[in-house]
């Protein structure tokens, strides 16, 4: 049977996967989900033995049903291939009693290369079916890692463009070379004068204009998302927990249908809302713990039902994490409200005119496989250091905020179950917050100078993605106001 989508705000829209991913926010902003969650065809037993790309398509093809075997697995084949450094492709790390899913191991060094090296495969194939004639613009906003990640995966891809949004002065040195040092002659990138979340919402605008879509139907393109948002970037992200399940099963950590936790650093919901498909699905997952760093929106909302974004906005050492407005989150609150698009809709409508919404205790009942957690900058610094020191295992911060969130939930509720840790970042990426957090002294040294040095202490080889940029030429400039970004894609497309 096909599998269908619709609208998070509409019960009346009906797509295919592949619709769904061509267009990436449904008309009326809503985001696509499936209209039921599939199971696993495929048994634990099975899958323990199956390689990454093998799972994936287990996964992949109970979402993507309009897609052939031969156009999955291609796709899948071609995603998964040499630009990974490891043959597992996401490797199992045991640390401090845990275990580390390491997501960093693609062509940026972030968890984003899981699903981006496959959504311009997928988009293409989508773009066929549909006998799409028009260029597809692929805008998307980035807190850090997205857009390096996006623009690597679409960059020359035939019948695209793409144009990234970055916060100029919330994001890394690294992230911002990565970007800036993009080569492709489809690729803009475009720092705005503010944050993530005002270009997050600058992007949703423009989606949302029916008058701006008009127009660039004449020129000839189309706007779809790299974001989150789109079904095709949360989908491949469901795979890499069945994967680290069947992983735990085959090297006899675990017994056949134990329950597990996993720890996600969590900005925009998307890679935990994965986790609780993959759940959905049949995986024994017991509890979903929410990691969040100082902007600590979604602890809240865990803690009291009020998700409030009517505060400070405080830039931290894990920037992919500082946004107070998580998209994906929406995805879950249409299935805590019992898919009810009207509800739905009304409440993201007081997210976006009052800052702030409240769900009902039977909404909240709904989620009890949540659990909320943050760390401070000080907590996160310290569990760097303490378990470098303790194992002499480096971790970048947004894995530490997990790291540390996942111990603090084991120290209060006394729940020992195993726990996955989502490991999203290379340290690499993060060199001078990581080394600081070893030693106070690397503090006042340059950043490219400490990056021999997490290589000697890490015992890792610095990751090609990092070499690559020392010596690269800076290709983007470009900067706005966040009052400016349709005019600047305006600017660009020649419209």
């Amino acid at each position: 049977m096909e599998l269908k989508y619709k609208s998070t705000r509409n019960p009346d829209v009906t797509v295919t996967a592949s619709e769904a991913i061509l267009k990436g926010l449904a008309d009326d902003g809503g985001l696509f989900v499936p209209v039921e969650i599939p199971k696993l065809s495929v048994s634990l037993d099975e899958l323990k033995d199956m390689t990454y790309q093998d799972t994936a398509y287990a996964v992949m093809k109970e979402f993507l049903t309009d897609f052939t075997e031969e156009e999955l697995r291609d796709c899948i084949r071609k995603a998964y291939d040499g630009k990974f450094d490891t043959e597992e492709i996401a490797p199992l790390v045991k640390v401090n009693g845990m275990y580390h899913l390491e997501l960093f191991h693609g062509a940026t060094i972030a968890f984003k290369d899981m699903a981006l090296s496959i959504l311009p495969h997928l988009l293409t194939v989508s773009a066929k079916k549909n006998r799409v004639k028009n260029e597809i613009v692929i805008l998307t906003a980035t807190s850090g890692d997205t857009g390096k990640a996006a623009m690597a995966g679409f960059a020359d891809v035939e019948g695209t463009r793409i144009i990234v949004f970055y916060p100029r002065d919330g994001v890394s040195r690294i992230q911002k070379l990565q970007m800036a040092t993009q080569k492709g002659n489809n690729v803009d990138v475009v720092a705005i004068h503010g944050n993530f979340d005002n270009a997050q919402s600058g992007v949703k605008a423009m989606f949302e204009d029916k008058a701006l879509a008009a127009e660039l139907e004449k020129k000839g393109y189309q706007f779809s998302s790299a974001n989150s948002i789109n079904i095709g970037r949360l989908v491949p992200q469901v795979v890499y927990y069945v994967y680290a399940y069947a992983n735990l099963l085959k090297n006899g950590e675990i017994q056949p249908g134990e329950r597990i936790n996993v720890a996600v650093p969590t900005g925009n919901f998307g890679n935990i809302l994965a986790a609780y498909y993959a759940k959905q699905m049949g995986l024994p997952i017991q509890r979903l713990i929410c990691a969040s760093n100082e902007n600590k929106v979604l602890f809240d909302f865990f803690g009291t039902g009020v998700y409030d974004r009517n505060r400070e906005f405080i830039l931290t050492s894990s920037p992919s994490m500082d946004i107070l407005i998580s998209s994906n989150l929406e995805r879950l609150i249409y299935l805590a409200a019992d898919c009810d698009a009207e509800k739905t809709s009304e409440l993201m409508e007081d997210l976006k005119s009052e800052g702030t919404y409240r769900i009902t205790e039977e909404m909240r009942e709904k989620m009890a496989d949540f659990r909320g957690g943050y760390a401070t900058e000080e907590q996160t610094c310290r569990q760097i250091g303490q378990v470098y020191r303790k194992t002499g295992y480096v971790m970048d911060p947004h894995t530490a905020v997990a790291s540390y969130v996942c111990e603090d939930y084991r120290k209060k509720s006394g729940d020992m179950a195993k726990c996955v840790v989502a490991s999203t970042a290379s340290p690499y990426k993060f060199v001078k917050s990581v080394m600081t957090a070893i030693d106070e002294k690397y503090g006042a040294e340059d950043e490219f100078v400490l990056l021999p040095k997490l290589q000697e202490i890490s015992g890792t080889a610095m990751p090609e993605a990092i070499r690559e940029i020392l010596d690269a030429n800076i290709l983007h400039t470009l900067e706005c106001d966040a009052d400016r970004m349709e005019e600047t894609v305006r600017s660009i497309l020649g419209i």
